[in-house]
């Protein structure tokens, strides 16, 4: 706490550049390596980056300058990736989910728990100023009790747009899982923990046509159910109702909705880390924008890393592995629903996050 995390990159595809941009700018975290299958793909996150150096991944784990593992690779290696570092006395952090599923998920954060070190996991946007300035409205009573929330996620496919979108239409992918993870993670930093699961699923076609790049006209087959709604039972009574679809053009609906006796919140959307905030009270006619009044300022992908750098060791980092692993679990849990026909207990629990204050980062002087 306090010194800057020496980090140590799993992964250097796409998402790592908005990781890289926020490494490149705060004092809290160091990037000293990165690896990669493929070692051209690591030099080029080295190259012009004093202290960093390329080198494959046994290298990285072993490596004495390295105090946690950023593991952007793809969700099936998430597991071996984290479970390695662990093994190596290192912390990890890793993209959304913590593991391809719950039982996974669970020997990562056993071993972590034996081994003493951290596990931390996006999404990080929660920390933003978007949530938690709703999450402050909220504690702060400007909707009077919570009562329910909808989260909506509506959008044609990916493949309209992506050149290799397999893996969205596959076991593990699917609207749920692909973007699930940002709208639970905030619902649960808003309202609390999730007790149990209701829902219902289905797909509108079993192939899908891919509209750009080298394959394009090709078609993709259909694993997954493309369209998942759910209720969701938080521990406080709160119903959340979740509507993730691939299937859908659009919604001019929020992405997110919290409604209070007293009052009614339209919260940005979860995967951006800020936004407005309206608040809309019983008595009032009119929408108002509320204040920026909480959380990060300017932030991006990574600053759930520089959270955990600023945690003291005996407390729960806020994108902490319990949390993501409770997020994991109540999409499963969500799933075997549709799939049973019944209702599903969420097993697992966990503390709602502390709140962050609104906060500035130090930059760094020199990059």
């Amino acid at each position: 706490m306090g010194e800057p995390v020496r980090v140590g990159l799993v992964g250097c595809g796409f998402i790592a550049n908005q990781y890289l941009a926020t490494f490149d700018r705060l004092e809290q975290i160091r990037l000293t390596a990165a690896a990669d299958l493929d070692l051209s793909r690591a030099e080029a996150v080295a190259e012009g980056r004093v202290g960093v150096r390329a080198c494959t991944v046994a290298e990285l784990l072993a490596a004495d300058d390295v105090d946690l593992v950023l593991n952007l690779t793809v969700p099936a290696a998430h597991a071996e990736i984290a479970l390695g570092a662990i093994a190596a006395g290192k912390g990890v952090y890793g993209e959304k989910p913590l593991a391809a599923d719950t039982k996974q998920a669970r020997a990562v954060l056993t071993a972590a728990a034996a081994a003493g070190v951290v596990v931390g996991c996006a999404p990080d946007t929660v920390l933003g100023t978007g949530i938690q300035t709703a999450r402050r409205a909220i504690d702060d009573g400007l909707i009077g009790a919570p009562i329910a929330a909808t989260a909506t996620m509506m959008t044609p496919g990916h493949e309209r747009w992506h050149p290799n979108p397999d893996f969205y239409y596959l076991p593990g992918g699917g609207p749920l899982m692909d973007m699930g993870p940002y709208y639970v993670s905030a619902l649960i930093t808003m309202l609390g923990p999730v007790s149990s699961v209701i829902s219902a699923a289905s797909r509108s076609r079993d192939s899908r046509i891919i509209g750009s790049g080298p394959r394009l006209g090709e078609a993709v087959p259909v694993e997954v159910d493309t369209h998942v709604t759910g209720v969701l039972v938080h521990t406080s009574g709160v119903l959340s109702t979740l509507i993730m679809s691939f299937d859908a053009v659009a919604t001019e609906s929020a992405n997110i909705e919290v409604h209070g006796v007293g009052g009614s919140l339209i919260v940005p959307d979860p995967n951006q880390f800020d936004g407005e905030v309206r608040l809309r009270r019983l008595a009032s006619p009119e929408w108002q924008i509320l204040p920026v009044s909480a959380g990060y300022l300017d932030a991006g992908r990574g600053y759930g890393i520089a959270d955990l750098a600023l945690t003291a060791p005996d407390q729960s980092p806020r994108a902490g592995g319990e949390l993501a692993f409770h997020v994991l679990d109540v999409l499963e849990s969500v799933l075997e629903s549709a799939r049973d026909g019944r209702a599903v207990p969420i097993t697992s629990m966990v503390n709602r996050p502390p709140a962050v204050p609104l906060l500035g980062l130090e930059a760094k002087t020199n990059k």
